[in-house]
């Protein structure tokens, strides 16, 4: 399977100064989001692409290419972030084999049917599930925006 670096939940996927700093902290150098909507959007596919920090390559998938990719062995040097909007996404690359031993949540904003959990992040009661069913699995799943913060254990919220 290929090297994962990080792996992060944040709605807002590539943006400003915070990917800049997780890249530079993870030494990563592929930038692969997963997202249904956006892998079959051209115009969000360039966007994000163009927000990169520079020599970083970005790749944009839906789920089950995301799946067949990381499966693959590869040798490369590759340092790889995986970047999702939603934790039902996280949830459905566990379930396919994918390993994934600790979990970044870095900004999951309000929106009708979400109540705060902690600073940026709020969820819904979908959501909160998805997360216990995600720690069930073994996942270690923390609250942290950018490198230089605390990581805070989701457990305490849950």
């Amino acid at each position: 399977m290929m090297p994962i670096v990080l792996t992060r939940i944040d709605d807002r996927l590539i943006h400003g100064q915070v990917m800049t700093a997780w890249v530079k902290f993870t030494q990563a150098n592929r930038i692969m989001i997963i997202d249904e909507g956006v892998a079959k959007d051209p115009f969000m596919v360039k966007v994000l692409k163009m927000a990169a920090p520079p020599g970083i390559k970005v790749d944009i998938y839906d789920v089950e290419q995301a799946v067949e990719v990381l499966k693959e062995n590869d040798s490369t040097n590759e340092k790889i972030i995986i970047l999702v909007k939603h934790p039902v996404v996280i949830e459905t690359l566990l379930e396919k084999g994918i390993e994934i031993k600790k979990l970044n949540v870095g900004g999951m904003g309000a929106a009708p049917g979400r109540k705060a959990l902690y600073k940026n992040i709020s969820i819904s009661k979908e959501e909160r599930e998805i997360f216990q069913r995600i720690l069930d699995k073994g996942t270690d799943i923390f609250i942290q925006i950018v490198p230089d913060e605390k990581e805070v254990d989701i457990k305490k919220f849950i």
